[in-house]
């Protein structure tokens, strides 16, 4: 019997994420000069991945 799509490991995907992280998303924002340290992590403003 087969494994389910769902049930693979991530390593066996090689998709790129097109959704980030919340971390990812402070640390993208930082890059950009967009965030400094004192801001609201929550309701962060939406990102688009680095292409």
């Amino acid at each position: 019997m087969s494994q389910h799509r769902s049930l693979r490991s991530v390593n066996a995907l090689g998709a790129k994420r097109n959704v980030l992280k919340r971390f990812d998303r402070v640390q993208l924002l930082k890059k950009r000069e967009q965030w400094k340290p004192g801001d609201r992590v929550l309701g962060l403003r939406k990102t688009k991945p680095e292409s």
